[in-house]
């Protein structure tokens, strides 16, 4: 398989020349060419199924820029702004398409938005995303119930993490698409990915193990209990991107989001997002993927999912 190059990367894709100042969890990325580059495009794959799969499994993502139809992205964006007035995270003061953040709004998940939001269920799962994947997993393939939209406010965003500490109760070979749902650049925050991060087997064989809903019932210094209480920090890797990097080695990985830009990658793939210096929200969503003959991840699916929920809480002898 030829490798894919950054060449291929759209030139509205591509990262600045001159970068500006990018935080992550409010600390400042080193931005040299050995620590920050742009993401690499597949598009020039899309056609074969056995070249994608190992390109992801060499890589651990795959960025496909423009794979999804731009206008329908851009009619969930609308959907997802008249939602969002309603909810009053906007600032009345300018027009509701400019997204621009209402006083005390804070970073959410809006699994409740997202739910009721027609145009977006057609970008996620019907036709390119659902042909994407029964093309990649080679079958039948079945998405989780629950949709992570993402309705980010200026500020500190989302730290490093895997994905598998979140959904590893089912089958591991599952993939996340992220999803922008608008033209993300670079100031606005979007998601970084830490460069062959899923290799480390060390953080795989410890972190990439847990669960964050699984509670030691005869450890009480953990705070946890079967009510619900939360679990192991939510789930993060670390809070501190710069010092992970410099740990684990690669780079971290971006690009200039646009609104039919799809992203996906394993469970195992270290990722978090930049933090957001502008006003707007920025709008973007998770999905999963799988072969529906595998066993799925029970806290994912049904008419109304429990999630994170007291009903997902595991007790175990630690």
């Amino acid at each position: 398989m030829n490798v894919t190059s950054i060449e291929s990367l759209p030139l509205e894709n591509r990262l600045p020349d001159s970068l500006p100042r990018l935080t992550a969890m409010g600390q400042e990325l080193n931005t040299s060419a050995e620590a920050f580059g742009e993401l690499e495009s597949a598009m020039p794959l899309i056609d074969d199924a056995g070249a994608l799969r190992e390109k992801m499994q060499r890589d651990g993502y795959l960025y496909l820029p423009g794979y999804l139809n731009r206008d329908e992205v851009l009619a969930a964006r609308e959907e997802l702004t008249v939602a969002l007035e309603e909810q009053g995270a906007l600032d009345p003061q300018y027009p509701r398409n400019e997204l621009i953040a209402g006083q005390g709004s804070i970073v959410r998940t809006n699994p409740e938005i997202a739910a009721q939001c027609r145009a977006l269920h057609r970008v996620l799962y019907s036709g390119a995303m659902m042909q994407f994947y029964a093309q990649f997993f080679g079958g039948q393939v079945r998405h989780y119930d629950y949709t992570w939209l993402r309705t980010v406010v200026p500020g500190t965003a989302t730290p490093p993490h895997m994905d598998i500490v979140y959904m590893g109760r089912g089958t591991h070979n599952l993939l996340t698409a992220w999803t922008p749902l608008d033209d993300i650049p670079i100031a606005v925050g979007g998601l970084i990915v830490l460069e062959k991060s899923h290799r480390h087997e060390r953080i795989n064989d410890n972190y990439g193990r847990k669960d964050v809903d699984a509670y030691c019932t005869n450890q009480r210094s953990e705070r946890q209990s079967e009510t619900g209480s939360n679990v192991q920090s939510h789930g993060w890797l670390s809070k501190n991107p710069v010092k992970l990097r410099e740990r684990l080695g690669g780079r971290w990985l971006t690009a200039q989001y646009r609104a039919g830009d799809l992203l996906t990658f394993t469970m195992n793939t270290i990722h978090a997002s930049l933090d957001n210096h502008s006003r707007r929200i920025r709008l973007s969503s998770d999905s999963r993927y799988q072969l529906a003959s595998e066993a799925v991840d029970e806290r994912w699916i049904g008419e109304n999912p429990i999630a994170h929920g007291p009903n997902a809480k595991r007790g175990m002898i630690c």
